[in-house]
């Protein structure tokens, strides 16, 4: 078993990493009857987006010997109605500029390879910049 996720009632539920015990709380968004006090079931979706490819991108760069510490994805998710789905999610990377555009091109390319990229549905927009931010 993966995870566990536990409804807490009023919109919430509470979700466990079994193997590390970590935990995290959704909640419904404000826009679908929630408290919004949370993220919600499709903001980690969103968010598992930018998460997954800046880990790969992380083990790209450790390969490499390049550092990406303090590496950031700003992530900006869309909903559609009818039905109700995410349609778009937008993720700006703000990376280390000392990174030598060979590197750049590997760790971009790493980045559009994550396995979430390749879950998530085809019908989902994905718009993905990569700013090399001087220090």
């Amino acid at each position: 078993m993966t995870s566990q996720v536990r409804y807490n009632g009023e919109l919430r539920t509470s979700c466990l990493h079994v193997r590390s015990g970590n935990e995290f709380i959704t909640d419904a968004p404000t826009d679908n009857n929630g408290l919004g006090r949370a993220f919600s079931p499709t903001d980690t979706v969103a968010t598992g987006l930018a998460s997954c490819m800046i880990t790969v991108m992380g083990i790209k760069a450790r390969d490499l010997e390049v550092d990406l510490k303090g590496a950031v994805a700003e992530v900006t998710k869309h909903m559609a109605s009818d039905p109700r789905r995410i349609s778009k999610i937008e993720v700006h990377f703000q990376l280390p500029a000392k990174v030598s555009e060979k590197h750049r091109i590997i760790l971009e390319r790493t980045g559009n390879t994550c396995p979430v990229h390749y879950s998530l549905h085809p019908d989902i927009e994905k718009v993905i910049t990569y700013n090399w931010i001087q220090e």
